[in-house]
Formats: structure tokens, sequence, C-alpha cells
């Protein structure tokens, strides 16, 4: 199971072992790191969060929220997770780190069944998911939230999909 890392004393939310930040994989791992960041949901709270990336020329890959009367969840992915990690733990914003896998998509009329089959068929459950800014080769590629990262990437490799990593988030030569 993909496990959550604490940031900022806040306890990591779902299903999950929580780590300390110390315990983080490295870039090597094909594995992705999404913040899980709490918000006051009032106006200019999200702005506030992306300003604070952008402030320090971190890029935000993806983003996705989760709204409530009081309060919001904010996905978010930055280009450079360690850096994204330090910057949150020094705002004043509570998150949570957890652990997704990014895949590019496949050539193909329909390459979300592609990537889907390939999950479905080792019985992995799909949480989540939400587009990735990556663009190699005219692909693009979506972040997954499995209910087990491990074994998650290694089907999806096996079944020939090219899963994007953390390095690969950090070029952006062909972004934009």
């Amino acid at each position: 199971m993909a496990g959550k890392k604490k940031g900022s004393g806040a306890q990591g939310t779902g299903s999950g072992q929580a780590t300390e930040t110390e315990t983080a994989r490295s870039r090597a791992w094909p594995g992705l790191r999404q913040f899980a960041v709490f918000v006051e949901n009032r106006v200019g709270r999200l702005h506030d969060l992306l300003r604070l990336f952008e402030s320090h020329s971190i890029r935000v890959v993806a983003l996705s929220i989760a709204n409530s009367v009081d309060c919001a969840f904010v996905r978010i992915m930055v280009n450079d997770a360690d850096r994204g990690r330090e910057i949150l733990q020094l705002s004043k914003f509570a998150f949570a780190e957890i652990d997704l896998i990014g895949v590019e998509l496949p050539d193909g009329p329909q390459p979300f069944v592609q990537i889907c089959l390939a999950l479905l068929q080792a019985e992995l459950n799909v949480q989540y998911t939400y587009p990735l800014l990556y663009n190699r080769g005219g692909r693009g590629a979506i972040a997954l939230y499995v209910e087990d990262v491990d074994l998650a990437l290694k089907t999806l490799e096996e079944k020939g999909l090219h899963i994007v990593t953390e390095s690969d988030l950090l070029l952006d030569d062909e972004m934009f």
C-alpha cells in the first residue's frame, strides 16, 4: 500500500502507513509525490498557495481541489517534490504527502482504457486520477492514486507503458 508522509505535523488522511519525511523515496523511485494541502475555503487562499511555489520557481504540474463549506484539500504536484516539501514545511499550510504513479498516455484511440485494463487485470483499484502538465513526444500523462503503488508500477511497466518519474517532471524542454 502507498505510504503517506507527514508534513508540517499534519496527519495523513485515508488508508496507508505514515512515515516521516526523512524516509521519503529518492528521485530514482519511479513513483510521484502529491501534496494534499489543507486550505481555508476563502477567497485568495488557492492563489496564496500557488504564488508560494511560483515565488520559489517551482512549477505546478497537477492540481485538483476537493471543496467543502469551510475548507478545501488541494491535491498539488510540483516539478520538484523535495523543494516543494521544504517550502510547505516553512509555510503556514498544513499538508500530507502521498505516493502516486505517473503514466504516459499510450498511442491509440483509447489510452485511458489501455491503462485501466492493465490495472484491472492486476485487480488494482484506482482511487482517483488527474492530468499532468507533461508532454513528451506529443504524449500527455496522468497521475493515478492506486491502492498498491509498487504492484501498479510493476504491472504498467510489464504492459509496456512508460512511467513518468520525478526526474521527468524536472525536465521542461518540451512542456510548452
